[in-house]
């Protein structure tokens, strides 16, 4: 079968390093919520990418390894785009002053 979301993934990873870098150089808010906005997506092909290799490795033995290797590179990839996240965040601290890593929790 043809796996085409770890290249999809890998993208949006590639994508988000791209943005965050670009928002420190120009001070740009708007691209990094850009930034914090892809991130729920890398998580989301991260999971699916999980769930549908536990599948394959839970019917056949024989692909347990390359299936794990494949998990650890779409764990690695979305740590890349975490990383992305937190420098996003940091300009955003920085040009506003606003602190947006902890969303304010309602505590009624």
């Amino acid at each position: 079968k043809p796996y085409v979301d770890l290249p999809r993934m890998s993208d949006l990873v590639e994508e988000m390093v791209r943005n965050a870098l670009n928002a420190v150089v120009r001070r740009d808010v708007e691209l990094a919520q850009k930034v914090l906005a892809t991130d729920d997506q890398v998580d989301h092909y991260r999971d699916q990418i999980f769930r549908e290799l536990l599948t394959y490795m839970m019917g056949d033995s024989s692909v347990v390894f390359p299936a794990f290797e494949l998990i650890m590179a779409a764990k690695n990839l979305e740590r890349i785009g975490d990383h992305a996240t937190n420098i996003a965040e940091d300009v955003i601290y920085i040009v506003q002053g606003q602190d947006v890593r902890h969303p304010t929790v309602d505590r009624r």
